[in-house]
């Protein structure tokens, strides 16, 4: 646990990384496990789990102290409703390209890869028994539901990288990974601590995935690095991540789940004609919601003339009304239409407010700012 209350730069020491993350796995440690292999666990879906409740412990122990990532081979038995959905997949891909939509990337070049954002709800309504069968998957649930308890949602993010895609620079993700170092160092350390464990990430293979066509690099242990929301840009953590990453291949219908503090970043795709593909689950949990509906939208338009009257009472007394009546986040939101801009996340309602301030908008140009972005927001 964290000597102090906030976390900044100075608080990344390579060497105290290092401390946590050179360990190793033992497999002793974690009976479930069929093997370890560079020191990731591997779960073989087909053996005997035993007690549900023991198995769920020893995957939060691997999540959350252990390695931070775990593997489970054959999580999908049937491998046909993996290729059902895949089809699926192929298909809004095409819709997509034939609109002439080209799906923005957190990482990469929009177009270098096939991206389908929202592929949940895509998939759900284009074939319903395909979506039906393919997330009835057990594995899945007993992974989140370890993590997460009950009342978790899903989402899913279609990844296609093809051949000569370029690798990703490691980082975290979702929540604080999405920010900028300014701003996840205004967040205190206990939220830093508490990140990791609202959202879980995951991903399935939907082809054979040997080291050449650039399966996922993780670097075990690193999720346990307290100041890393901080650390994973700085370039001595970039070169020690790219020389001490592992890479684990996948077959089709395999299973990878880790903590999304953990380290980690796509590959280069260096085959011939493989493209690969695969179905990015993050999975949150279901204490990210407010206890009441509110319609902040009207809010800030009732607020506005006030704020741009009173401008004069000085920054603070703006921000602290602009955080009670504004959307201070981005997410959840529509990638296709509100693409990430200028960073990983498009700018959110209390962003549109600060620049119709400081641009002394109109109230009718904010309203109709806001209504857009509303819409942007929408499936």
């Amino acid at each position: 646990m964290s000597a102090t209350s906030w976390l900044s730069g100075q608080d990344c020491d390579l060497d105290a990384f290092r401390t946590l993350v050179e360990r190793r796995t033992e497999a002793a440690d974690y009976p479930h496990a069929a093997s370890v292999e560079q020191n990731v666990l591997v779960y073989d879906s087909d053996r005997p789990a035993g007690n549900r409740r023991d198995l769920q412990a020893e995957l939060v122990r691997a999540l959350l102290d252990g390695p931070g990532i775990v593997v489970f081979r054959r999580a999908f038995t049937d491998l046909d409703v993996v290729d059902r959905l895949t089809a699926v997949f192929d298909a809004l891909i095409a819709e997509q390209r034939a609109s002439g939509a080209t799906a923005g990337d957190h990482f990469a070049r929009p177009g270098a890869n096939d991206r389908v954002w929202n592929a949940l709800e895509k998939a759900a309504l284009f074939d319903p028994e395909t979506f039906a069968d393919y997330y009835a998957n057990e594995v899945l649930a007993l992974v989140s539901a370890a993590w997460l308890g009950p009342g978790y949602q899903i989402t899913s993010q279609v990844n296609v990288v093809n051949p000569g895609g370029a690798a990703q620079t490691a980082h975290r993700d979702y929540h604080l990974g999405f920010l900028s170092d300014e701003t996840a160092a205004a967040y205190p350390a206990h939220v830093h601590r508490l990140s990791p464990v609202l959202t879980l990430q995951g991903a399935v293979a939907h082809c054979d995935m040997p080291v050449e066509t650039g399966p996922t690099m993780y670097l075990p242990y690193s999720q346990t690095y307290e100041p890393g929301y901080l650390a994973w840009r700085l370039p001595e953590f970039q070169a020690y991540f790219e020389d001490r990453h592992v890479q684990l291949p996948l077959a089709k219908g395999d299973a990878v789940f880790f903590n999304p503090a953990l380290f980690h970043g796509a590959g280069t795709n260096r085959s011939a004609d493989v493209r690969r593909t695969a179905n990015l689950l993050q999975v949150s949990s279901a204490f990210g919601r407010a206890m009441e509906t509110v319609d902040r939208e009207a809010i800030v338009n009732a607020v506005f003339p006030v704020l741009l009257k009173r401008r004069d009472e000085g920054e603070r007394w703006l921000e602290n009304v602009i955080a009670a009546s504004a959307e201070g986040y981005p997410f959840p939101t529509n990638l296709d239409s509100d693409p990430p801009v200028d960073g990983l996340a498009p700018p959110a309602q209390a962003d549109v407010l600060r620049r119709a301030l400081r641009e002394a908008w109109t109230p009718e140009a904010l309203r109709d700012e806001l209504r857009a972005a509303a819409e942007r927001r929408a499936s």
